[in-house]
């Protein structure tokens, strides 16, 4: 309590001498006028006080005067100080911390205002001609040489030391803050970039499921139509399962947008979990209602996938399965899960001849695929076969590393 009270305060005047910056020079110039002429009237006891009372009050209200100017003109306040300093000594006044209050005060605002080369040229040379004058002081004969001059010195040295500390503590501040500014700066700009990565994974999900659906959808329609008056029966089975391919593009649709959803919120609803290999008979048989004849071959021993993993190898295999239906005219294609050492190696292939938009691998979908092989520290490749056709090739770890699974799971 008393701390952050001390600090309460300390804010505040730290506030009202910025706000009142002539206010405040005015009332420090107002004490040190009255240290001075405290000062000068102090003397070694039994010695007579000089009789120069005008001149030197002339002389140390021009010095402490001139600390107006300390902001702007810290050197010349120096000089001045000192000079005045300097004079009332020579003529014979007592060598106090009183009398010495104005230079005192000026050697501070010069240590905390102003370079090393500066404080160091105008901080020594006054304090030389001060000691110097207390050396030489009449009044100071019966005092050892010693005392006259560790005197003025320990008396000079702390505000030129107090001045380099307050310098020192501005500076360390200056750079709190900069670094705190720095901080706020890169966490917003972080923030973005998550935003950014997001919107990104979902518009990819979004095209994922939309692109998939309606091509088959599509296809299943067409197909349809062209059996509707020669074979009934498999017409009516087709758009049977037309139905489900519609009710599974609006599944997997809601689940995407739902993840914009509050939880919280009212009317909040349980998501399905995300789409994996598992679900690849669901796939086939899909895309086999649409005209489309796939096989699924496995080699090797089928191992766990992390779930950014299972994910994105099911979104590849749709997303390849989708350009054949899109932009082939194969009958039929080829899918193949091969597990090999920590990497799962996934080939999807087709023998009919294949656009070439997609051959030379500027389709959204090729692109989309790729990014998402990427995305998990995989690769692919995508191109049409010297024998004919279209292949699409992809090398997945097992196991991303943690920093880029983070951003990969639906």
């Amino acid at each position: 309590m008393n701390i952050s009270l001390e600090r309460r305060y300390q804010d505040r005047l730290e506030e009202f001498s910025a706000r009142h910056v002539f206010l405040v020079d005015l009332a420090m110039v107002l004490a040190l006028m009255g240290c001075t002429a405290l000062g000068g009237t102090l003397t070694m006891p039994g010695a007579e006080p000089p009789d120069h009372d005008k001149t030197v009050t002339a002389l140390l209200g021009v010095a402490c005067l001139v600390l107006l100017k300390h902001r702007t003109h810290p050197r010349t306040a120096v000089v001045v100080t000192g000079t005045c300093t300097v004079a009332a000594v020579g003529l014979g006044y007592l060598v106090t911390p009183l009398l010495l209050a104005p230079v005192m005060a000026a050697l501070y605002w010069l240590a905390a205002l102003t370079d090393r080369r500066s404080t160091r040229l105008h901080g020594l040379a006054a304090l030389l001609a001060v000691t110097l004058a207390a050396v030489f002081s009449g009044t100071m004969n019966h005092v050892s040489m010693l005392l006259r001059t560790i005197g003025p010195i320990f008396w000079l040295m702390l505000p030129l030391a107090a001045g380099k500390m307050t310098q020192l503590r501005r500076a360390y501040l200056r750079s709190v803050q900069a670094r705190a500014e720095h901080a706020e700066r890169t966490r917003e700009e972080e923030a973005r970039l998550r935003v950014t990565e997001e919107r990104v994974r979902i518009a990819r999900e979004l095209h994922d499921v939309v692109a998939h659906h309606m091509a088959l959808a599509n296809a299943q329609a067409g197909t349809a139509a062209h059996l509707t008056l020669t074979n009934p029966e498999e017409s009516r089975k087709i758009l049977t399962d037309l139905t489900g391919t519609t009710s599974s593009a609006l599944r997997e649709l809601k689940a995407t947008l739902g993840l914009l959803r509050d939880d919280d919120a009212p009317g909040s609803f349980g998501l399905d979990p995300s789409p994996g290999l598992s679900r690849l008979p669901e796939l086939v048989s899909a895309c086999e209602s649409a005209g489309l004849d796939v096989t699924v071959t496995t080699e090797g021993e089928p191992q766990p996938l992390s779930p950014g993993v299972d994910l994105t190898a099911y979104r590849i295999v749709q997303e390849a399965l989708t350009n054949v239906t899109k932009h082939a005219t194969a009958e039929a294609a080829h899918v193949l899960l091969a597990y090999t050492g920590s990497r799962l190696l996934i080939t999807v292939t087709n023998d009919g001849p294949s656009e070439p938009a997609v051959a030379r691998g500027r389709g959204f979908g090729v692109m989309g695929m790729r990014e998402r092989a990427l995305s998990i520290g995989g690769e692919l490749c995508a191109g049409p076969r010297p024998q004919g056709g279209f292949e699409v090739t992809t090398a997945l770890p097992l196991q991303p590393s943690l920093e880029l699974a983070e951003g990969t799971t639906a």
